[in-house]
């Protein structure tokens, strides 16, 4: 996930415990070595595995003083990276909203300065911190209405599919598994394709005609991965339901992972 973000991975910690420290995931002793690996190896970004409490995030960043950064917010730059579609872009802005507005505190003085109000008698005026979560609650409520809107449009565009009486086919699998490769190969088609995590994020259909002269229609979906974030997968909820609605799906198994059948 680090390299497909386009960072180089410099080092990599694993800390066996019971429980996570509710103030630093990882406890103030881990803590302390891993801020000596990132001053001996310069290192900019120190990443999670897991997702971080908004505390937790605003602990580290103080300790380690460099940018920490958890697996949802990973994925969602992965995300964010690879949407060309306007619909693609649309749901991954909303899930990053959601993910940002319990963490905007603590983001710097800036979002704690209060902004005076005109006249001696209106008080100090909100804070920079209302202000953005507010700004951000507009933007997520617009998002999700566009985002109804797109999904009507995908619905629609399926209705007439099926009137057509064409069976949908869904490729289905882990990311990077060869689903764009599979799509490419039997229908001509010109999908992107790249040995990266997530290359595809918007669903691409075209016509396959079968051997015994039946026409198909076969489906390119976004791929999962362990540990999904639960934002992404409500957000592509529009997405996903090609999958829903298809009527076979073709689970695509990448056979030489070392990790197959945990993938499956």
């Amino acid at each position: 996930l680090v390299d497909t973000a386009g960072a180089d991975p410099v080092e990599l910690a694993v800390q066996h415990r019971e429980h996570p420290d509710p103030a630093t995931y990882i406890g103030k002793g881990k803590a302390k070595e891993l801020l000596d690996i990132c001053e001996v190896e310069d290192i900019d970004v120190v990443v999670f595995d897991d997702e971080l409490t908004p505390a937790q995030q605003r602990n580290l960043e103080k300790l380690f003083e460099r940018d920490v950064v958890d697996r949802v917010a990973l994925i969602l730059d992965i995300f964010a990276q690879h949407a060309t579609s306007q619909e693609g872009m649309v749901q991954v802005e909303l899930a990053q909203l959601r993910y940002l507005g319990p963490r905007l505190r603590g983001k710097g003085v800036e979002l704690s300065r209060q902004q005076g109000g005109i006249g001696a008698k209106r008080g100090p005026g909100e804070t920079k911190l209302e202000v953005d979560r507010r700004r951000i609650g507009r933007r997520v409520t617009k998002l999700e209405r566009d985002l109804e809107q797109l999904g009507a449009t995908r619905a629609t565009q399926r209705k007439a599919r099926r009137r057509g009486n064409l069976t949908g086919v869904a490729l289905v699998g882990y990311t990077n598994a060869g689903k764009s490769t599979l799509l490419n190969r039997v229908t001509a088609a010109d999908v992107l394709v790249e040995d990266r995590l997530f290359s595809t994020l918007d669903p691409t259909t075209r016509r396959l005609a079968m051997p015994g002269g039946e026409v198909v229609l076969l489906s390119d979906t976004v791929g999962f991965v362990k540990k999904l974030p639960h934002q992404l997968v409500e957000a592509f909820r529009s997405t996903l339901e090609e999958v829903v609605d298809a009527r076979l799906l073709l689970h695509v198994v990448d056979g030489s992972s070392d990790d197959a059948e945990a993938q499956i």
